[in-house]
Order: structure tokens, then C-alpha cells, then sequence
């Protein structure tokens, strides 16, 4: 009798993000979401006195480049989009 396979075991399908149009949407409409709720945050970090807001706004400009990136590198800007 065959032991069940674990899933360490199981070779894994590999997603391409290009395969499935919602895979796409939903991925394009997440980060750029996301890049959308880190400029708010730079904004109101912008118009507070937090002693360590230049820090944290570079922080998450750096976050939104590489969110930006990754879009561009995966072909999912939309145009208009953040």
C-alpha cells in the first residue's frame, strides 16, 4: 500500500502570472492598492512632527519603486493607475 504523499513531496505548479486574465487583474488592482494606501501614508506623515517621519517616508518610497516595478516588470501597469 502507497503512503500518501506529503506535500513537501508534491512537485509544485508553477503560476504564471499572464496565464489567467483575474489572476492578472486581481494582482494589478492589489498592489496597486497597496502603492495607493503608502502615498497616503507619506502624505499624512508629510503633515505630522513624528521624530522619525523622513525615515519612514523613505522607507515606504522605496516600497512603492519596487511595487511600481514589479507591475512594470510583469506587465500589469494600467494606465491611470495610483
Amino acid at each position: 500500500m502507497d503512503k500518501p504523499t506529503s506535500p513537501q513531496e508534491q512537485p509544485r505548479s508553477e503560476v504564471r502570472l499572464d496565464q489567467y486574465d483575474s489572476v492578472r487583474s486581481h494582482v494589478r488592482q492589489q498592489v496597486s492598492s497597496e502603492v495607493e494606501r503608502l502615498e497616503r501614508r507619506i502624505e499624512t506623515l508629510r503633515l505630522t512632527r513624528a521624530p522619525h517621519a523622513a525615515i519612514m517616508i523613505s522607507t515606504y518610497e522605496r516600497m512603492i519603486d519596487r511595487k511600481k516595478g514589479f507591475l512594470k516588470n510583469h506587465d500589469l501597469k494600467e494606465t491611470g493607475a495610483y
